[in-house]
């Protein structure tokens, strides 16, 4: 287990060390999650990959309108022609 010891300044903030930053890709705007486990503050990257956005809309419970996979690339080619 990997142990890094960091001072909190005077603005309460912590510098999360580069290695950290790198192996988890966290970057300027990436959004992190702070919670109480067990008496320990545990902080995870919030992931914003397609599967999360995917899983989101998924538990929405809206519909997804499906239609034929032509229909836009051929609606296009009228619109060119015309």
């Amino acid at each position: 287990m990997l142990e890094i010891r960091m001072r909190v300044g005077p603005k309460g903030q912590v510098v999360i060390p580069k290695i950290l930053r790198d192996a988890f890709k966290i970057g300027p705007g990436t959004e992190v999650t702070f919670s109480v486990e067990a008496e320990r503050i545990v902080m995870r990257a919030t992931r914003t990959d397609t599967a999360d956005v995917f899983e989101r809309i998924a538990k929405s419970g809206r519909t997804i309108r499906r239609f034929p996979p032509h229909t836009a690339y051929e609606r296009e080619l009228r619109r060119r022609r015309a």
